[in-house]
């Protein structure tokens, strides 16, 4: 007896396509297991949403299928439904007390001459690394040794940020001054885009890292400051607290942690010491 092949759904209607509740939790689950994100009950549409481009992309016919599909943790559509799921805002001087107060705290006696390096983990699509690196070089010169890691789950991301090329509109609100220190205009096709100048491309390394790895390849230094602003807003409680002790771990003793607005530290046991502004000192070992 033959097999009755299923008929293709048009790819036209495939945003039209449900994600059932059922599914949508198996995604969640996957997602959480994987990365750490934890997805509000509320974001099955957004989920829906997202994923659809995904689903057209491969041609498959339901949520159900895609889910099967990541069941299989060596599938190569993990990268692109991680992609798909994470949020990206971003922008040079976001929160740009952060970059000032850096500066100041760098500068006290107690830092040494030592070389300063800084970890932007969760750095989307480059804004976050740059902007320290022009901050740095601007304050720092040639005195200091500057190396800034930057790495994010995000696999596309990761590229944008890499090659340091960003549309013209993305600078509008920087200074002129900064504009010249820290951009090139492109010319020809490319004349409504920038490119970060090469003396800072060269101060930051890019890498991709899943912060839920048991094992993190970051070189043996310790860091100067950990910016992780907006991002373990996606993840539960005891994955941020695991979080928070693993960096204390790797900062230097007065070591600074840097987060974003709403990410306020309430757990005083974790050795971190609020300066305000969402900025926090390493202080005596975390619990």
């Amino acid at each position: 007896m033959s097999r009755i092949a299923r008929p293709k759904l048009d790819p036209a209607l495939l945003g039209q396509v449900q994600l059932s509740p059922k599914t949508f939790e198996g995604l969640r689950n996957l997602l959480h297991e994987h990365s750490g994100i934890a997805l509000a009950p509320h974001k099955i549409t957004m989920v829906q949403s997202r994923l659809a481009k995904r689903l057209r992309s491969l041609g498959v016919q339901s949520y159900e299928e895609y889910l099967h599909r990541l069941e299989d943790p060596q599938c190569p559509e993990w990268s692109e439904f991680i992609n798909a799921l994470t949020t990206n805002l971003t922008s040079f001087f976001r929160e740009g007390h952060h970059f000032t107060q850096l500066v100041e705290l760098l500068k006290t006696p107690a830092s040494g001459s030592r070389p300063l390096r800084i970890w932007s983990a969760g750095c989307s699509t480059g804004e976050e690394p740059y902007t320290l690196a022009m901050t740095l070089l601007k304050a720092f010169g040639s005195t200091r040794t500057i190396q800034i890691l930057a790495t994010d789950l995000d696999t596309a991301v990761l590229s944008t940020a890499a090659k340091g090329i960003y549309p013209m509109a993305r600078i509008d609100d920087l200074d002129d001054a900064w504009k010249r220190f820290a951009f090139l205009k492109g010319k020809g096709d490319n004349e409504d885009k920038v490119r970060i100048r090469p003396e800072l491309q060269q101060l930051i390394t890019f890498q991709q890292l899943n912060l839920l790895d048991e094992a993190w390849a970051l070189g043996e230094e310790p860091f100067q400051a950990i910016f992780c602003r907006n991002v373990m807003i996606y993840f539960d409680k005891p994955t941020q607290r695991k979080l928070l002790q693993r960096y204390h771990r790797l900062l230097v003793p007065e070591g600074l942690l840097f987060v974003g607005h709403s990410e306020a530290l309430l757990d005083n046991t974790l050795g971190f010491k609020s300066l305000g502004q969402t900025i926090y000192r390493r202080k005596e070992a975390a619990k």
